[in-house]
């Protein structure tokens, strides 16, 4: 009887204990939200190529710029993030402000015209990925994911589709288990991630460059602020006068997920990194082009498991990319032409702003079709992006300094400085690709 009375105070204090701990856990997973999404976003199958392209010809002596982009990241993001939270406005309507609406669009177009590329290699991407388990032609499933996830972006309502794409998030531990699975010597790890390898020679400035221009990408920018007007109107704030400003308690929440968003996000690309260098560029598998192509070759070297994984990530973090590369577009056009946006109306709300989403996807699609290079079509989003971040980086720095814009809630000084060293190190790693 003693036996069975303390078994069930046992029971019931780690009844008591777990349910504490899911309290816990679900108010930090309440905070999470346009912070992890878009951090994880950043991690979409372009992104994953760079990072598997950066471990397999380098090996793990690039490691360390993940401890380098994740500060740098939170700041922009977060400076982005109070400008939506405390202007009530997303970028661009921010922006006006204080820049000339020609600036305006040349960034609006070029920002969809990067999206759009960046898009065309994820569905492919995605579609390589799928047919690798299926063995169903890849061109089949560019057209299953391009058509179903524009479908999901235009039908679903805000808040069903940022509960799925912060679930998506979760995809992203695949690289992290794939990484332990293959045993690396952590004590070299560890030493190749606290002392740097500086760059040397163009090849590895290129990838300096690209990891930057893919850590920090303009569409982020744009989906980080418009996330958090749609925030604002999921509260019933309608208009711009009653979303404007932000209490600090909002505005911790807000550091708390976006600081735990980029530390995932990072800690994702440092893991990624760490595989393909420990797996591929020690056995000579320098020569990979794609994601995909990382799947394919871990396979005979860390095991079916490893590289199962490695592609089952490609397709979630495709599913959770997607949408913001065609949302961050309809959104900055949409304020740029003053139409109506935001992914909480219907389509006949919003005809432009979701005519840009469909146009986006289509094109994506359309570029699988038209078997254009992958890597070329790449490249040239990370210029055009290398060339947007800083500059767009400039015209934020500016808007979220303005206290009168800002409603006496600016960015810190700690968080300008921040930026603008980022804009310092993207300006200094294109400036050293071309010199060399």
């Amino acid at each position: 009887m003693v036996s069975l009375q303390l078994r069930a105070r046992f029971e019931k204090d780690d009844t008591v204990y777990f349910l504490g701990s899911m309290r816990r856990s679900r108010r930090v997973l309440g905070f999470l939200g346009p912070g992890l999404i878009t951090a994880a976003a950043d991690d979409d199958p372009s992104g994953v190529a760079t990072y598997s392209i950066a471990g397999a010809q380098f090996g793990t002596a690039l490691l360390w710029t993940a401890l380098l982009t994740w500060p740098l990241m939170a700041a922009v993001q977060m400076m982005c993030a109070r400008v939506g939270m405390v202007t009530g406005r997303g970028l661009i309507g921010a922006l006006k402000s204080r820049f000339p609406r020609w600036a305006l669009l040349l960034g609006s177009v070029g920002l969809l015209c990067a999206n759009t590329m960046n898009i065309g290699a994820d569905l492919s991407a995605m579609a390589d990925a799928a047919e690798l388990f299926t063995r169903v032609n890849s061109h089949f499933w560019v057209l299953v994911f391009g058509i179903g996830i524009a479908w999901a972006t235009v039908r679903l309502p805000y808040a069903s589709l940022a509960k799925i794409l912060k679930w998506l998030a979760v995809s992203l531990f695949a690289y992290v288990i794939a990484a332990i699975h293959v045993g690396p010597d952590w004590g070299k790890v560890l030493g190749a991630t606290v002392l740097p390898t500086l760059p040397h020679g163009a090849a590895m400035w290129r990838t300096m460059v690209a990891i930057l221009g893919t850590t920090i990408s303009p569409y982020l920018f744009f989906w980080q602020a418009s996330q958090e007007v749609e925030e604002e109107r999921r509260l019933g704030r309608t208009t711009v006068s009653a979303r404007q400003g932000a209490t600090p308690g909002e505005i911790r929440r807000r550091k708390l997920d976006v600081g735990l968003g980029t530390l995932f996000s990072n800690l994702v690309m440092f893991f990624i990194i760490l595989t393909t260098a420990v797996t591929l560029h020690a056995h000579g598998v320098t020569g990979i082009r794609t994601s995909t192509e990382a799947a394919l070759a871990l396979q005979p070297i860390a095991g079916r498991f490893a590289g199962g994984l490695y592609a089952f990530a490609i397709i979630g973090v495709g599913l959770l990319a997607v949408p913001t590369l065609t949302g961050s577009a309809a959104y900055a056009l949409a304020e740029t032409f003053h139409w109506r946006d935001g992914l909480d109306r219907r389509f006949r709300e919003a005809p432009g702003f979701y005519a840009i989403v469909i146009v986006a996807s289509l094109a994506g699609i359309g570029m699988d079709y038209l078997n254009l290079n992958p890597i070329r079509t790449l490249y040239w989003s990370a210029v055009i992006n290398g060339v947007l971040a800083p500059f767009l980086l400039l015209g934020v720095v500016v808007v979220a300094s303005d206290r009168r814009l800002m409603v006496n809630q600016p960015s810190s000084r700690l968080g300008r400085a921040t930026v603008l060293a980022t804009i310092v190190c993207m300006f200094g790693a294109i400036v050293g690709m071309i010199v060399l």
